[in-house]
Parts: structure tokens; C-alpha cells; sequence
């Protein structure tokens, strides 16, 4: 029930979903999760790939950093900016839910300041929080898998035999290894997930979507001290010195709003603030979609799928099986691509000549809906080529961030548009692989049910519904993981009993909103058959290459930092 002074006609609740580069708050009813008002702030420094923000020092290669202050301006700026667009009375709402990207994690005292804020730190990279796409760590991630394999860890068949180097243990590994004096002085090593809910409530509260899936946490436990001494006889007390906490079930209220964030956000004092969740996780409620089956495909920047199951399955390359990982009660599974929005970008920021720039402003439109028009013209293997969308690494089935990206076919007569549409097919060969390999370790994948930016784009949606040769729905909201973390604000607040059934009366989706085509399917298996010889011979070990011209370009820019 909701509080007594808030009818629950009209209660609302407020979700915020940090992502990469911008967060965006969502003020929704919890009657029936109706949108009223949303907002977006983009992060002052954005996702700091480059320099130090402090010090304008150069980054080594494949370093991702945030700075935690733009995480408050969302509060500050965004969520305040939604309520008065609503025109709902702020003591109406009755809960705040958030998400984040995750692995985003960082170092903190033990009052969870973090270590980048004080001022003799703010020079040293490692005091800062490593976005999700900080893949740095990777020859941690590679020891922390050889370790398991060898001792024989049972708990590594739960994240399909790879544990990633976007995740917890590697990139404090690194952390350890590389900066032993930041290591030393890091209190907690905590998710930003959690992070926020507890700038928002004043209690730490470990979630248990990021301690299942990113922090190795299986039936109760994390990896034993034995295993962490095997990595490093200094990472053996990691787990009871900096990562294990009290777990809060999602959907549950960690907390009241403090004093302090309801002066930042506008609201009421008081209100239940909802344990923190996962970007990608929190969306199937906001799309109806907790049914066996139903996997879930969150579309931006990166692609995250995810479903519930009530079965356990040990699916090569996935990125980890948790109970109750998404909802309660049922095995939520996590699979991935690390590159998708972010191909896209670079190609029309990098690779597209003047002439297509000057195209699309004369018609009023941008490049990527020019190229797109142009791309839908063309017939399924026109172009004559073929692609491995391995721009940011792979995710999943490899889990391997030190490949590339490789692009077969080309020749003088192949055009923007023919190499654009091979990245947008090679992104949805990489969601197949992915499909298959859940099914072929008995998880079945009835239903693909797509959220985030990218639905948008509709020859991208029929080019997948194709690929994959299965319906695709599409979730009836823009802003899916603000709206699921808004549901799940509802749940903290007493308004629902549990997330089904708010996901029953908030969710939205549009069932089989792209069908596939015989014809283009069949076409298209012939380009996959391509797809999967070169996605084995440079991702299984056929040939090295690209392992190689990765060593071969951190040699390089280490030798050019160095002059």
C-alpha cells in the first residue's frame, strides 16, 4: 500500500537510469506506469577515455574513467527538472529508484567518499571509477580464468567459463597490482549502482544483481581467500576487507531519502529509496517480459540481453546465471556485445566522407538516417561483404576484449552505405550466436524483445528479426530502464506486492512488432555461415592476428608516451 496521504491514483514514483554518458530521470504512476515527464543530463566529463580531468595526464589504451560529481548533477539538475515538467505535487511521489551502467566501480573510504575527491589523489588514475567499458584489465581477467580453470572453481561454469575484465575481480586485481598504495586505501570497492542508493538513503547496501553477475557471488559465497592468494597472496582478504557487504533483494527499500538528497532532488524526505539495479536487468519489467523465454535485448551504446528462466543452465560465453539476478524466485541470465550504438557512431564520425555530411544537412536529416535510407535500398548481400563486430571486444561468446573488428569483402566499388549496413547485419549475427548458444545448452529463446535508443531504428529491427528468425517486440517506452527502475521504486514503496505484478500493471511492450521473412531469412543464413567462420577462425584460436596487432599497438603508444 502507499503511504495514507497519497491516494494511490495518484502516487508516482521517480526512476533514474545512469548511463554512459548522460543520465535521464522518468517520473511514471504507479497505477498504470503512465510516463508523465522525463529529463535528461548529460555528464560534464562524459566518459573520460582520454586525459585526467584534474591533471590532463594521457590515459594508457583501453582505459575507461567517470567522475562521480556528474553522477550528482543527475540528481540535481535532472530529477527536479522531470517533476516540474510533470506538474504533478512532489509529495505525490512516494519512491526513487535507480540503475547504472555496470561494471562501473569504484574506490571509496569507508564514509564512501571516493578516493579521486581528495585532492592528493586526484592525479592518480586508479583513485577514479572504471566504467563499464574499461577493459585495461584484461590480462587480469585472462589469470583470473586460468587460476579458476586450473583449481578447478565451480563457481566459473556459472559465467559460461569466463569471468570478463569489465567485472569486480579484475579490475581490482589490477587496481592491486598496479597502484598498491590506492589499493591500500580503499575501504570499499563498490559498484556505482550502490553508490548512489546510498548517497540517496545514507545506508550502503550491496545490490544483488551486481554482486551476482559482477562480483562473483554464487549460492551465498564469493571465490574462497585460497583462490584469491593463487591470483596474489595481497588480493587474499579482497572479499572481507573491501567487497562483502549486506545484500539487498531487488525491488526491496534500502532506505528513506535523507535530508540531503531530497533538498537535491525536490522530494519528499523520507521516501523509500529502492536497492540499486543494473541498467540492462532493470528493463524487462519495464517491457512485461519475466516470462521463461523472453529474452530481453537493452540496445545503445552496448547490447545487453537478458532473461529469466526456471531452469539452470551453464551457457558457454554468457555473462553469468544469478538466482534471482532479475526477479525473485526465478535463474536471470546475462549474455552481451560490447560494441553496438558505439560501431555505428564511430563509423559516421570517422569513416563517412564530407559529401554524405553535406547530403543529409541539405535534406534536413543526419548521416545516420541517410545511410540508413540508403542501406535499406539495397538487397541482402549486395554489398559483398561481411563483418566481426568487434569494435569494443568481445563480450559475449568469447569474452575476449583484446580482439578487434575485421570487415572482409571489401573493393574501389564498396560505398559507405554497403559497409554500414555490413556493421548493422554484424551486430545482429553477433545477438544470433549469442541466441544460439543459449539454446544449444538448453535455455530456449522463444521471444527477442528489444529496449533502448536503437529500436528506433527500423531496418535495424527487421535486419535482426531476419537474422535471428524470430519475432521481435519492441518495449512501448524510450525510456525502458528509467521506467523498470521506476517499477521497481513501486515495489519499495508498498504500492505493488512484488515486481511481476508491477510490471504487469507499468510494463509496456508491443508484441511481434517485426516479423521475419522467410526469403530474407534464408538469405541472410548464408552471410551467418560467413559470419561464424571468421567469428572461430579470429576469435577460437584458428589464427592470433588480432592478439597480436593488440600487443603490437600498446607497444606502440607506450613507446610514444615514453618520448
Amino acid at each position: 500500500m502507499t503511504s495514507p496521504s497519497v491516494p494511490f491514483e495518484r502516487a508516482v514514483t521517480v526512476g533514474v537510469d545512469f548511463g554512459t554518458l548522460s543520465g535521464r530521470a522518468v517520473v511514471v504512476r504507479v497505477a498504470d506506469g503512465a510516463e508523465l515527464a522525463d529529463a535528461v543530463h548529460p555528464y560534464r566529463h562524459g566518459a573520460v577515455e582520454r586525459e585526467l580531468p584534474a591533471t590532463g595526464a594521457a590515459l594508457p589504451p583501453d582505459w575507461a574513467l567517470q567522475v562521480p560529481a556528474d553522477w550528482l548533477e543527475v540528481l540535481r539538475t535532472a530529477v527536479p527538472k522531470a517533476v516540474a515538467a510533470s506538474g504533478v505535487d512532489p509529495r505525490d511521489v512516494i519512491g526513487i529508484a535507480t540503475d547504472f551502467t555496470a561494471c562501473t566501480v569504484l574506490p571509496t573510504l569507508e564514509d564512501g567518499t571516493p578516493l579521486c575527491e581528495l585532492p592528493e589523489l586526484a592525479d592518480r588514475p586508479h583513485a577514479y571509477p572504471k566504467l563499464w567499458k574499461h577493459h585495461a584489465a584484461q590480462a587480469h581477467a585472462d589469470r583470473i580464468n586460468r587460476v579458476a580453470e586450473e583449481r578447478g572453481e565451480t563457481w566459473l561454469a556459472r559465467y559460461g567459463g569466463r569471468i570478463s575484465s569489465e567485472w569486480e575481480f579484475a579490475k581490482a586485481l589490477q587496481l592491486l597490482e598496479e597502484d598498491p598504495e590506492i589499493y591500500a586505501r580503499t575501504r570499499y570497492w563498490i559498484e556505482a549502482a550502490d553508490w548512489i542508493v546510498w548517497q540517496l538513503c545514507g545506508t550502503y547496501v550491496r545490490n544483488a544483481c551486481t554482486a551476482g553477475y559482477k562480483g562473483i557471488r554464487q549460492d551465498g559465497q564469493y571465490p574462497s581467500r585460497e583462490y584469491l592468494a593463487a591470483l596474489n597472496p595481497e588480493f587474499a582478504g579482497f572479499v572481507e576487507e573491501k567487497l562483502e557487504h549486506p545484500i539487498g533483494e531487488l525491488g526491496a527499500r534500502a532506505g528513506g531519502l535523507t535530508a540531503q538528497a531530497a533538498a537535491w532532488t525536490g522530494l519528499p524526505a523520507g521516501i523509500a529509496v529502492a536497492v540499486g539495479n543494473v541498467d540492462a536487468h532493470v528493463t524487462p519489467p519495464a517491457a512485461n517480459a519475466l516470462e521463461p523465454g523472453q529474452m530481453v535485448a537493452i540496445m545503445g551504446t552496448s547490447t545487453c540481453h537478458v532473461m529469466v528462466s526456471d531452469q539452470l543452465g551453464e551457457v558457454p560465453g554468457m555473462c553469468g546465471v544469478v538466482d534471482g539476478g532479475i526477479v525473485a524466485g526465478r535463474w536471470g541470465y546475462e549474455a552481451g556485445q560490447s560494441g553496438v550504438g558505439d560501431i555505428f557512431g564511430w563509423f559516421v564520425e570517422t569513416c563517412v566522407p564530407p559529401a554524405y555530411h553535406e547530403q543529409g544537412a541539405a535534406r534536413g536529416i543526419g548521416v545516420h538516417a541517410l545511410l540508413t535510407e540508403l542501406a535499406a535500398a539495397q538487397e541482402i548481400g549486395e554489398h559483398g561483404l561481411v563483418a566481426l563486430d568487434w569494435h569494443s571486444g568481445n563480450r559475449s561468446v568469447l569474452v575476449d576484449h583484446e580482439l578487434s573488428a575485421v570487415v572482409v569483402g571489401q573493393t574501389l566499388a564498396t560505398r559507405p552505405e554497403h559497409t554500414y549496413r555490413a556493421l548493422l547485419e554484424a551486430t545482429a549475427f553477433g545477438t544470433r550466436t549469442i541466441i544460439e548458444a543459449f539454446e544449444a545448452a538448453g535455455v530456449p529463446v522463444a521471444e527477442l524483445v528489444v529496449a533502448g535508443g536503437l529500436l528506433k531504428n527500423a531496418l535495424l529491427m527487421q535486419i535482426y528479426a531476419d537474422v535471428c528468425n524470430r519475432p521481435l517486440s519492441v518495449i512501448a517506452s524510450e525510456q525502458g530502464p528509467a521506467l523498470g527502475s521506476a517499477i521497481h521504486a513501486a515495489v519499495a514503496a508498498g504500492a505493488h506486492p512484488d515486481v511481476p505484478t508491477a510490471a504487469a500493471a507499468m510494463g509496456k511492450v508491443e508484441r511481434a512488432r517485426y516479423r521475419p521473412d522467410p526469403d530474407r531469412a534464408a538469405a541472410y543464413d548464408a552471410l551467418y555461415a560467413e559470419y561464424r567462420l571468421l567469428h572461430d577462425h579470429f576469435g577460437r584460436g584458428g589464427n592470433d592476428v588480432l592478439h597480436r596487432l593488440h600487443a603490437i599497438r600498446v607497444a606502440a603508444l607506450s613507446r610514444k608516451e615514453v618520448r
